[in-house]
């Protein structure tokens, strides 16, 4: 058999779940005037915890993420440049300060808590820049042990779901505008699909907010992971360690900046710029129902309390002071 025709047999049957709950989520939300794409999440969330899923739709579920990338460079076609090259400085600014002040506070909080270097260095990079993903380029750098991965990884995604819940009632009673509902949400949660999902789900121009300033917050990846090789040099001078580094920018970081570029310079017409927000949703849509399929009560009972305690210390300290620069600045 053709390699070809084997991949998409093995990841049709995941791919027509995600479909079905696209499906699902999208028909439910326009029937009663909720946002399909956080019905997508919760559609996603309970078939994963109520059902027993076979193991033939692994491969395809799994590719959620393949789809939240896509989205993210779609999404560039409906972002204009000139709004964020207005607020782009206190941006950036902000997401700095995230990472430089988020980086110790999660090492501080990790050993206070009696975790070891490791786990702590763990915990900090996921809370301050790109949840999982950070993470988990940290972890190769300092070759971390699989239980501390493991343990650190089930503590964020416990989080995810959590703030993507309450990050948009917190927004609500605040009244925050969608472009500082947006910047908040990016500055603050930790993952990219939480944080796209939770932009969307307060409103259109969150979720580009939210999705530009946490593309911002993941670009730094490459730069955190340097900062714990060199760290290491002292210790070691195994460079095979610099190759975490070429993860540094995800290539839909790029995607994004492209498509956002030719669209707001005119390249492309009103009709694929309609197309692309229609593509961008629809695979939004499926990205965020895989992304409740993702989301298990049972993983999250066996989380130990220590890197909840960190990751919700640092969540309480960086929301806070994010609000306070993002109601002062925008």
């Amino acid at each position: 058999m053709h390699p070809v025709v084997a991949r998409l047999r093995a990841v049709a049957p995941g791919v027509a779940l995600l479909v079905a709950l696209a499906l699902v989520a999208h028909s439910v939300g326009v029937a009663v005037g909720v946002e399909p794409l956080l019905l997508a999440v919760g559609a996603g969330a309970l078939v994963g915890n109520l059902v027993s899923l076979p193991a033939t739709v692994e491969e395809g579920t799994a590719l959620h993420s393949r789809f939240l990338d896509a989205g993210i460079v779609l999404l560039g076609a409906n972002v204009v440049l000139g709004e964020l090259v207005e607020a782009g400085a206190v941006v950036v600014g902000l997401v700095v300060g995230v990472v430089v002040v988020g980086l110790p506070l999660g090492e501080l909080l990790g050993r206070r808590v009696g975790l070891g270097s490791t786990p702590s260095s763990l915990l900090a990079a996921g809370a301050s820049v790109c949840g999982v993903s950070a993470a988990t380029t940290v972890a190769g750098v300092l070759d971390a042990r699989a239980e501390d991965l493991t343990a650190v990884v089930a503590a964020i995604l416990v989080f995810d779901a959590v703030t993507l819940a309450t990050f948009p009632v917190v927004g609500s009673l605040l009244d925050l505008s969608a472009r500082q509902f947006g910047v908040w949400t990016g500055l603050s949660m930790f993952s990219t699909g939480p944080v796209t999902a939770a932009g969307f789900a307060y409103a259109p121009a969150a979720g580009r907010w939210a999705t530009v300033t946490k593309l911002t917050r993941n670009a730094l990846l490459g730069a955190v992971a340097l900062v714990y090789v060199l760290r290491l040099s002292g210790r070691t001078t195994d460079r095979s360690r610099f190759a975490h580094l070429r993860d540094g920018i995800p290539p839909f970081v790029l995607g994004f900046l492209v498509l956002a570029t030719a669209a707001s310079a005119g390249v492309l017409g009103d009709e694929l710029v309609a197309l692309a927000d229609r593509a961008s949703t629809a695979l939004f849509t499926l990205a965020f129902a895989g992304l409740g399929l993702d989301i298990r009560l049972e993983g999250m009972r066996r989380v130990g309390v220590a890197p909840l305690v960190v990751l919700l210390g640092h969540l309480l300290v960086v929301s806070a002071l994010t609000l306070l620069a993002v109601l002062a600045l925008l």
